[in-house]
């Protein structure tokens, strides 16, 4: 579970609670792999022990600038969806929220392009009656699954709310 049990309100539950799909990481692990091969590279062809040492220096920059850090982003951001609202957390040093009652939204729809598809995720666009307009969850895994559960939800908070007027 990616969300602490604490942030939730009494008799909320949690229906899908995910982060960003890996493939997140892949420019990352790339950055790894070419700053890797950069640094080992100039220590065999360069004979300058002082250089060697300000190109490990560098390289070490480079990996907690490109690597660690988004390794850091991908695991701090969240995305939970409960009974009652969406719940979004992201950021490392400052975290950032954002609450969507159920309520409020009024379309839910996901993007797949042929990369999305052949790694599993897309990218969920809900559309609430905010200013905002719409919210762009990227690289969501199972996005199809997602946004199906997500409209259960719609529909039993719409459908609910139909019976009562009705009387049944």
């Amino acid at each position: 579970m990616v969300i602490s049990q604490k942030l939730l309100n009494p008799g909320e539950r949690i229906v899908v609670s995910t982060r960003t799909h890996p493939k997140a990481l892949l420019v990352p692990l790339l950055a790894l792999v070419v700053l890797l091969a950069a640094a080992v590279a100039f220590q065999v062809l360069v004979d300058n022990s002082t250089a060697r040492l300000v190109v490990w220096a560098i390289a070490l920059v480079g990996i907690l600038w490109f690597v660690l850090w988004p390794a850091l982003d991908w695991m701090m951001a969240s995305y939970t969806i409960t009974n009652r609202r969406l719940i979004t957390r992201h950021g490392i040093l400052t975290r950032k929220g954002h609450d969507i009652p159920l309520s409020r939204i009024s379309d839910v729809a996901y993007e797949l392009g042929l990369i999305d598809r052949m790694l599993g995720c897309g990218t969920l666009v809900i559309s609430d009656a905010s200013t905002h307009g719409q919210v762009l969850l990227p690289d969501i895994p199972r996005v199809e699954d997602t946004q199906r559960r997500l409209n259960e939800l719609l529909h039993e908070l719409h459908g609910g709310a139909a019976n009562l007027e009705e009387g049944h």
